[in-house]
C-alpha cells in the first residue's frame, strides 16, 4: 500500500467516526424566576418556548393587568382558553382529593397577608380575614362552556399549579418534534424523559437543603426517569410573631391564617408536573401525619420531605418510596 492510500484510509475512517452528541441547553427568565431547558437536539426551539410562555402568561398570569385570569378576577365576562380549562379541571380535582388543602380560590386571602420585607407579622383585622373567608372553597366556582362562573368577591390563582402545567407543556411540546431526550426545569419544578445523551445516563436532579441564610446546598441527587418532581419551600418566605414562631407564607385554606409548620421543604414526584407541584403546595398545610395518611391511598405519589424535630433538628422523610441518592 502506497503513502497516499494510508492517507486516503485515514480520511476515510475520520469521516466515518461518529460526532459525540451534544445537549442543547437553553434558558431564560419566566413567571418571575428562571427555566432551562436541556434537549439532545441541535434545532433552537428559543422562539417556541418563548410563544408557549406568552400564551400561558396571557391565560393564567395575576401579575398581567390583561390576562384571562386577571379579567376574571375583576368580574369581566371572557372565555377562557384550553389551557385555563386543563388546569381548572386539575384543580379541582386536587381540591376535592385533598378535601380543600389545595384551593387556588385563596388568592385573596394570601394578598391581605402582606409579607413585608421585615418578616414581621401585622396585626390583621381577623373580621377582614372573616369576611375574605366567606367566599373562598373552589366548589363556589364551576365552569360551562368555557365561561368560569364565580362569586365576585372570589379571587382566583393558578400560581400554585401553573408553573408544573407549564413544564408539562415545554415536555409535551420536545415529545411531539421527537426529541425524547429531555428536561424541562422551571423555577425547580421539573419533569424528565429520556435519558441526558451526554452522559448516556438517566437524568440526575436535586433536592435543595432548606437554608434560611439564602444560600444553596444540596440535600439528596434524584435519579428522575420519565417522571416529574416539584419542590415546594416553606424556608424562603415566612414571618416571626412576638413569641419566635415562624410562620410559612403558605395561608391555611380552612382558617386564613399563616401556617405554622415545621415542615421546610417539601418535594413530590409524580408523572407530570403539574400534579407534583400541586400537591407539593397542598402538602404544606396538611403536616406530616395527614401526609402519611394521605399517601397510602396513592402509592403513585413519591414524596420527600426536610422538617425541625422538637429539638429544632433537621431530620429527612422518604415516603412511598422516594429515590435515594
Amino acid at each position: 500500500m502506497n503513502r497516499f492510500s494510508s492517507i486516503l484510509l485515514i480520511l476515510v475512517g475520520c469521516l466515518s467516526c461518529k460526532q459525540p452528541i451534544v445537549n442543547t441547553k437553553l434558558q431564560g427568565s419566566i413567571f418571575g424566576t428562571y427555566y432551562r431547558v436541556t434537549y439532545a437536539s441541535d434545532i433552537d426551539y428559543t422562539k417556541q418556548f418563548d410563544s408557549l410562555f406568552y400564551v400561558i402568561n396571557k391565560s393564567m398570569s395575576t401579575y398581567q393587568v390583561n390576562s384571562d385570569i386577571s379579567k376574571l378576577n375583576r368580574n369581566e365576562a371572557i372565555t377562557v382558553d384550553e389551557h385555563f380549562v386543563k388546569v381548572f379541571s386539575a384543580s379541582k380535582a386536587t381540591y376535592e382529593g385533598t378535601q380543600g388543602a389545595f384551593d387556588p380560590t385563596i388568592g385573596a386571602v394570601v394578598n391581605a397577608w402582606d409579607f413585608g420585607p421585615e418578616g414581621k407579622i401585622i396585626d390583621l383585622d381577623s373580621l377582614k380575614i372573616d369576611s375574605l373567608m366567606v367566599f373562598v372553597g373552589l366548589d363556589k366556582v364551576k365552569i360551562e362552556d368555557n365561561r368560569i362562573i364565580k362569586p365576585e368577591e372570589t379571587f382566583i390563582d393558578f400560581n400554585a399549579i401553573a408553573k408544573g402545567y407549564t413544564v408539562d407543556l415545554v415536555s409535551d411540546f420536545l415529545r411531539g418534534k421527537g426529541v425524547e431526550n429531555h428536561l424541562v426545569d422551571i423555577g425547580g419544578e421539573l419533569r424528565a424523559e429520556g435519558i441526558n445523551v451526554e452522559k448516556g445516563l438517566a437524568w440526575k436532579v436535586g433536592v435543595e437543603d432548606p437554608n434560611f441564610d439564602g444560600t444553596q446546598s444540596i440535600n439528596r441527587v434524584v435519579t428522575l426517569e420519565n417522571k416529574a418532581m416539584a419542590t415546594s419551600g416553606t424556608y424562603r418566605k415566612f414571618k416571626i410573631d412576638e413569641y419566635g414562631n415562624r410562620y410559612a407564607h403558605i395561608i391555611n385554606t380552612k382558617t386564613g391564617y399563616p401556617s405554622e409548620t415545621n415542615l421546610l421543604s417539601i418535594s413530590v414526584i409524580a408523572n407530570d408536573c403539574m400534579t407534583a407541584d400541586a400537591y407539593a403546595t397542598a402538602f404544606k398545610t396538611m403536616g406530616i401525619e395527614k401526609i402519611k395518611t394521605f399517601l397510602k391511598s396513592h402509592p403513585e405519589l413519591q414524596v420527600f420531605l426536610i422538617f425541625e424535630n422538637e429539638q429544632q433538628e433537621l431530620k429527612s422523610l422518604s415516603l412511598n418510596g422516594f429515590p435515594e441518592s
